[in-house]
């Protein structure tokens, strides 16, 4: 006969761990004392960074747009045209992406506000070549336009190239109820797009549809994506904002449909995810409970051995919170538990994660003014 398993939960030093039962992939828990500098310095609201070749690193300002080169310790404002970005609330310059083939095409992608032809304003993806000197960008052409924009609240905005070469955007349903569950607005959604020429990815779920946007949506039923990350095994997981709870990590499925409905007007008291809708509406593999940390960008720790039972964790930033959670899934992507290293609990506000090729990670704080990106190692 089988013995139940029993789950215990450990409160140390601030860091909730989950002890699994023997049998599981869970590791034990030794975990590294994590080393954290400060890579870049004098920023104001970084929303993203990524690595360049050289050693060199670009980020993005949120409110200043500005486009930002670093390396070896200095920085300068690359030429880009931010009069063309529309920044208001939490919108304006955001998501970042580099093409896998950099050294050949130079192309860099940036997810922003946008001025609309005839008034008003969307969130935008447009591709760019950033020049051989890395000081100026010339615009290439504007792969998506039009995801909906009000006030600046629910932008959204995080990119991703995932191994097979699409370039992921995950939206924001800008504050509006009826965004998330429909199939005609880009908002509240994650799109899948060629990063080349913006057409719908050919494996969409809804590929024929007789309406254009519904045709670039991998996923819908989103409140407000803010991280995007894929796992070593190919799965692709997003970050969400909850109301006043339920911040969500969600596993990406094709066609799937994550339950925001906040409906009628903008009631955010309904779930996160809305298991009365019709149909089907795929649970989040971990939500924050009450209150919200303000879940935001991610990455997937790597397999070096110096990261010991961080390896393979999933790196959420947290801006409420002002804290980095670790948080492991087995290998179907069963939640198993979390982990806040307390050197990751000083810094503020925190918007990002990235992953170097070496596996350290690099954090973007977002506290306003004094901002910096951080460098964690083990």
């Amino acid at each position: 006969m089988r013995r139940p398993v029993l789950l215990a939960l450990v409160l140390t030093l601030g860091s909730l761990v989950v002890l699994t039962a023997p049998g599981s992939d869970a590791r034990p828990a030794a975990y590294p004392q994590l080393r954290v500098t400060a890579q870049v310095r004098g920023l104001t609201q970084p929303w993203d960074v990524k690595p360049l070749p050289g050693g060199r690193l670009l980020v993005t300002e949120r409110a200043t747009r500005r486009l930002i080169l670093w390396r070896a310790g200095g920085k300068r404002v690359v030429r880009f045209p931010s009069a063309s970005v529309w920044s208001s609330g939490e919108t304006g310059l955001m998501g970042l992406a580099v093409d896998p083939a950099f050294t050949s095409n130079r192309r860099i992608y940036t997810c922003q506000g946008g001025f609309r032809t005839g008034g008003g304003h969307d969130v935008r993806v447009v591709a760019w070549r950033l020049n051989s000197t890395y000081t100026a960008v010339r615009r290439l052409r504007t792969l998506v336009a039009g995801i909906p924009a009000t006030t600046g609240r629910h932008g959204g905005c995080r990119l991703l190239i995932p191994s097979y070469g699409a370039l992921l955007v995950g939206t924001g349903d800008a504050a509006i109820g009826t965004n998330a569950q429909s199939l005609g607005t880009l908002g509240g959604k994650v799109l899948r797009v060629n990063r080349f020429t913006g057409a719908p990815w050919p494996g969409n779920p809804f590929v024929r549809s007789a309406n254009p946007r519904a045709r670039l949506i991998l996923t819908y039923g989103h409140r407000n994506v803010q991280g995007l990350a894929q796992r070593a095994d190919g799965s692709l997981w997003s970050v969400e904002h909850g109301p006043d709870r339920d911040d969500e990590v969600n596993r990406l499925v094709r066609g799937g449909n994550y339950g925001w409905n906040p409906v009628p007007g903008y009631n955010e008291s309904v779930p996160m995810t809305d298991q009365s809708l019709p149909g089907t509406q795929i649970a989040a593999r971990w939500r924050s409970g009450f209150p919200t940390l303000a879940t935001s960008g991610a990455s997937w720790v790597g397999t070096g051995a110096a990261w010991g039972s961080y390896r393979g964790m999933l790196a959420v930033a947290a801006l409420k919170a002002g804290r980095v959670v670790f948080l492991r899934f087995d290998s179907a992507g069963r939640f198993l538990g979390m982990r806040t290293p307390p050197e990751l609990t000083r810094y503020g506000r925190l918007r990002s994660v990235t992953r170097l090729g070496n596996g350290d990670l690099l954090v973007t704080t977002a506290n306003g003014s004094g901002d910096r990106v951080l460098r964690v190692h083990p």
